[in-house]
């Protein structure tokens, strides 16, 4: 017996109530001597602002490493995992408190790995943040390598005030470039 697959379901609106929680999108408590903020703003193709999106991000420690500490759905103040949730505001902006997260390896560009689910899409889709701070380690860094070299730009975070900016496009012009990890 064969199975047909079937189509996949949106994924929103409605996690956009049920998924957040407390301390959600503060890995690292907002007095953290070393804490930064990842932040951004979630646009349609269209250029229009998403007020309904959620963001997840999961990163190393600042030493390069992943964490495996429990706590994420209840932060103690203390623990950092390397995990954490946001959902955009009325304005289409999300925010996270974290900390730097290190390169996974000598000469590797450090990164946020980034989920994204918003209404109407058929399922989550998965990118990376990536520091601009070691110009070298992005060049040489081989998934950006694989990425056509006009559209690299929108992997790369900017570094400004407060930590770094993230925008993401989910389509049109300024497309965020997105990883397909489904199995082949």
């Amino acid at each position: 017996m064969t199975l047909t697959p079937t189509p996949g379901q949106t994924v929103g609106p409605f996690f956009h109530y049920a998924l957040p929680y407390p301390g959600d999108r503060e890995l690292v408590p907002a007095g953290h001597r070393e804490a930064i903020q990842l932040h951004g703003t979630v646009f349609d193709g269209t250029g229009q602002i998403i007020p309904d999106a959620l963001i997840e991000i999961r990163q190393t420690a600042p030493d390069g490493t992943v964490p495996l500490e429990q706590g994420s759905l209840r932060r103690d103040g203390f623990t950092f995992t390397g995990w954490g949730r946001a959902s955009t505001d009325r304005t289409g902006r999300y925010s996270f408190t974290t900390l730097t997260p290190g390169a996974p390896e000598p000469g590797r560009p450090a990164f946020f790995s980034v989920c994204v689910f918003a209404r109407g899409l058929i399922d989550r889709l998965f990118t990376r943040a990536y520091l601009p701070d070691d110009a070298v380690a992005l060049e040489r860094d081989p998934f950006l390598a694989s990425v056509d070299p006009t559209r690299r730009d929108t992997l790369i975070a900017r570094a400004d005030e407060t930590g770094y900016r993230f925008d993401i496009h989910l389509q049109g012009d300024s497309e965020t470039v997105f990883v397909d990890h489904r199995p082949r």
